[in-house]
């Protein structure tokens, strides 16, 4: 099995690193991910310009584009063959009506329309606690075999990881619907300019669902359905 790697933080971000390994050994992983951080991109493409892209090695490319253009070369130029894609760890939660403007999420979805089966991961997070990669890792590698094993057509999962303390047992695992809440908006006016103020963390939680599920301290996959 082959699997294309990507994210929106950009190719050198350690979600990506921790990604990799939860991966190894479950097939030969191409790592085709943006030169740049662009969270918040939702499922931009790049159609009216050229698409720079970098080789580092036979399986590392630096694409000067989208998480969906990274996706798209990796289909239509780099791994032809290659049957699913990994996208994140995202570092911050992509929860509820996140997945509409992910970048992460939207790579996933890119997969999914060329017939490819795919992932997203996310790992929330929470002020003034540092994440630990190597935990989500860790806690990421089973429920990744465990999803690829599952009938995928016209779907994708989506991960959210919750931010638990360094050493904390492996949380629970909870398949549950996404809350399509809105985010809080709120602005901030400073000289006239409007400044996004609401707060992530204060947002509402339905019971049950992705966001109440993630916030609760344990892992949330949603099944996101495109047909």
């Amino acid at each position: 099995m082959k699997l294309v790697l990507t994210n929106d933080d950009g190719f050198d971000a350690p979600g990506l690193a921790a990604l990799h390994s939860a991966a190894e050994g479950l097939g030969r992983c191409i790592v085709i991910a943006p030169k740049s951080a662009l969270s918040g991109c939702s499922h931009q493409v790049t159609t009216e310009k050229a698409i720079e892209v970098t080789k580092l090695s036979g399986t590392r490319y630096v694409v000067d584009g989208t998480p969906a253009d990274c996706v798209r070369v990796a289909f239509f130029r780099v791994a032809p063959d290659a049957e699913v894609v990994l996208s994140g760890i995202n570092a911050g939660g992509n929860l509820g009506t996140d997945v509409f403007h992910s970048g992460t999420v939207a790579a996933a979805r890119e997969a999914v329309l060329h017939g490819k089966r795919a992932i997203a991961i996310s790992h929330y997070r929470k002020r003034a606690l540092l994440f630990d990669w190597e935990q989500a890792s860790g806690w990421l590698r089973p429920l990744i075999i465990d999803l690829l094993a599952r009938p995928s057509r016209g779907v994708f999962w989506n991960i959210n990881l919750p931010h638990l303390e360094s050493g904390s047992a492996i949380p629970e695992i909870v398949f549950c619907e996404l809350d399509t809440a809105p985010l809080p908006v709120k602005f901030r006016n400073e000289n006239g300019m409007l400044f996004y103020s609401g707060n992530y963390h204060e947002r509402q939680r339905c019971p049950g669902k992705d966001i109440d599920v993630c916030f609760s301290g344990k892992i949330a996959v949603t099944e996101l359905r495109l047909y």
